[in-house]
């Protein structure tokens, strides 16, 4: 109840005026002729008799008119239920959020509940469909008035470890919309995550003939911990402790002391304590980590004690092997090239590769195809027979470093690509004093957004006509300056001066260990796969050479994920649970990928009340109406026509009484 004017209440002061009109008004009396007082005996009358009220009923019909006139002016309501209007043919739909948040506390268990209870209620003709929602909506039923398929498609969702996406949810209610040409109601059973919501609440726009109505399953954040990240080594190449840095994130908690353990392959390592601050993260660190031979399983975990635990695991993968050699060709008189290189290698704590230094002369006995890449570091000329080698090995998907120096100019061609070389660029005194590079190519594997070579001073370069390569890198002039081009399977890639600091600073300067670092994980294709991805992302599983070859996909549950026919053409596979994913293939590069839930479902805040109107309401945008799009409400009902009939019956009742009684006057007098 309400007023929507309540200022006009002030009226209410007219209220005493009945009060007046019954009692306070001066009395008066009507002089009479007499012939003589002297008979009469002179008192003192009392007016009490005159100042009590007469006319009770009377006097209560005025006073109850008065106050309801001013209730009118004031405008009352009262706030009533206002059921939408039923839709001809209306569809509904029962969405259910399956994602990871929704293991806590029985919410899923609680959900179905509540869709099933919609479905038996359900009148004969009425039809529905069930969709699950995550990171992506699942269709678990076709749209039908059975309720038999409903309740199967209801009890058929399970809990996922996918995060919840509202976006994706309104996107494929508006593409259900347009497909069916029929108004939706839509019953959404979810936790509602603030973590949920997109980034442009555009995305939640709903078409008009889309009704949505929420069921939140969580009023108010819950405290909630989680291990949020572990930054380990993805391969380890000796024998060293493995160091293991683990954060644990808090959400809605007060500060408190937690333990975290560390295991490898289903052995406990090590277990430590962390103070975890209110409503913030902590670090804890391992160093005690031996990885053996072969690929390992890691797992960190919590001992949270909160309702979800599904987010106290941290997965990720670890491989231990032997070093890869690589072949670096040097001419025999120059070993600065080859000292500059190992140098970066080892600096940028690359323990994947060992160099093995050789002449030109040495190269008779040596095999490129054993080697994870091969360098040449301005040679001049090359045995035929590795030569040709060399352009097989690339062929077969082997990958060559060229350096190009003063060496360069006697063959006219480069080696292994045969790209023509057309002659030397010198910064001499009379022009400027050096060349500088003027543009890279950020998207190259090699080469990283932030990269700065424009402090490296180059004083000669090779001018070598691209052809068909990828030029990464040029000078100021336009010479190309790092060239990568694909033969076959395999890379060659130019560099058009030397690793010496002769020709140019580069090995001086800070990009040369980057640079050198990423070069050699390119070409020996080191995989740069993170210790663990989330779930919902993508792996290749084959390359041009393994087209046609069965691979193998085992999930955590140990089942076999690709049919027989999809072993052999799928290009790419979708992680969709939490765990170890083993590849294996038939070259023998397997891979064991650790998957973990993404840990914004790890917050279990609430969208505010207000963020869910607006989203309801987005409908209107597309030109329905409130009462068409949005769910049931209370709205306000005025009142005014009832206090106006009532003030009607009053008067007409108080004109009667008041006649009645003056009438009555009029014969007394």
């Amino acid at each position: 109840m309400g007023l929507f004017s309540p200022w006009f209440l002030a009226g209410l002061a007219a209220a005493g005026l009945p009060v007046w009109l019954h009692l306070l008004r001066k009395h008066k009396s009507e002089p009479l002729p007499f012939s003589s007082l002297m008979f009469f005996e002179q008192h003192t009358q009392s007016s009490i008799k005159h100042r009590r009220l007469r006319y009770l009923l009377l006097f209560a019909l005025r006073a109850a008119l008065l106050i309801l006139m001013a209730l009118a002016f004031a405008h009352p309501y009262t706030r009533q239920r206002i059921l939408p209007m039923q839709r001809s043919n209306e569809v509904t739909v029962l969405a259910i959020d399956n994602s990871l948040s929704m293991r806590a506390g029985g919410r899923l268990d609680e959900a179905k509940r509540q869709a099933k209870s919609v479905i038996g209620g359900l009148r004969p003709g009425e039809r529905a469909q069930v969709i699950a929602i995550g990171q992506r909506v699942q269709v678990m039923s076709e749209v039908t008035d059975d309720h038999s398929p409903l309740n199967a498609g209801v009890d058929a969702i399970e809990a996922s470890d996918a995060k919840t996406s509202f976006a994706e949810l309104s996107r494929s209610l508006r593409s259900i919309a347009q497909s069916i040409h029929l108004p939706l109601h839509v019953h959404l059973y979810s936790d509602m995550q603030q973590s949920g919501m997109p980034s442009n609440f555009n995305d939640l726009r709903l078409n008009a003939d889309v009704r949505l109505e929420p069921h939140p399953l969580l009023k108010k954040t819950e405290a909630n911990y989680a291990v949020e990240n572990v930054v380990a080594p993805r391969r380890v190449y000796d024998s060293k402790k493995t160091r293991v840095l683990v954060t644990v994130a808090g959400y809605g908690n007060g500060k408190s002391t937690r333990n975290v353990t560390l295991s490898l392959n289903g052995r406990a390592v090590e277990t430590k304590p962390v103070e975890v601050p209110e409503s913030g993260r902590a670090t804890v660190e391992f160093l005690s980590l031996d990885v053996p031979y072969g690929r390992n399983k890691g797992e960190v975990k919590l001992e949270s004690g909160d309702p979800l635990a599904a987010d106290d695991t941290f997965y990720f993968s670890v491989e231990r092997s032997d070093p890869r050699h690589a072949l670096f060709v040097h001419e025999a008189d120059s070993t600065r090239g080859l000292l500059y290189f190992k140098a970066a290698l080892e600096a940028s704590g690359q323990s994947a590769f060992e160099i093995d230094a050789a002449t030109p002369a040495q190269l008779g006995n040596i095999s490129p195809s054993k080697y994870a890449f091969v360098v040449l570091s301005d040679v001049g000329s090359l045995p035929g027979g590795f030569e040709n080698e060399l352009r097989s090995y690339v062929r077969g998907g082997g990958s060559v470093l060229i350096a190009l120096g003063r060496m360069a100019i006697q063959r006219n061609k480069v080696p292994v690509s045969d790209e023509r070389v057309e002659g030397s660029q010198y910064a001499g005194r009379e022009g400027a004093m050096y060349q500088t590079v003027a543009w890279l190519d950020t998207s190259h594997p090699v080469v990283l957004k932030d990269d700065r070579w424009d402090d490296v001073k180059f004083y000669q370069a090779i001018r070598v006509q691209p052809g068909g390569s990828r030029v990464v890198a040029k000078l100021a002039d336009q010479t190309p300056l790092l060239m990568d081009q694909q033969v076959g399977g395999g890379h060659i890639l130019v560099f058009a001066s030397t690793f010496d600091n002769v020709a140019n600073d580069f090995p001086l300067r800070p990009s040369f260990v980057p640079f050198i670092d990423r070069t050699a994980r390119y070409l020996g294709r080191l995989d740069t796969t993170a210790p663990a991805v989330l779930v919902g992302s993508f792996a290749e599983l084959r390359d041009a050479k393994e087209v046609g070859s069965a691979i193998d996909v085992v999930d955590p549950k140990g089942d076999r994920v690709l049919s027989l026919d999809e072993a052999t053409k799928a290009q790419n596979i979708q992680f969709t649970l939490a765990g170890f994913y083993d590849i294996r293939r038939p070259n023998g590069r397997n891979e064991l990928i650790a998957v973990n839930a993404d840990r914004l479902e790890s917050d279990l805040t609430p969208a505010a009340q207000e963020t869910l109107n607006l989203w309801q309401n987005t409908a209107n945008g597309g030109g329905g109406s409130a009462g068409e799009s949005s769910q049931t409400e209370r709205k306000p009902l005025s009142l005014w026509w009832y206090v106006m009939l009532a003030v009607l019956g009053l008067a007409v009742a108080e004109s009667f009484l008041g006649n009645k009684h003056l009438s009555v006057d009029k014969e007394a007098a």
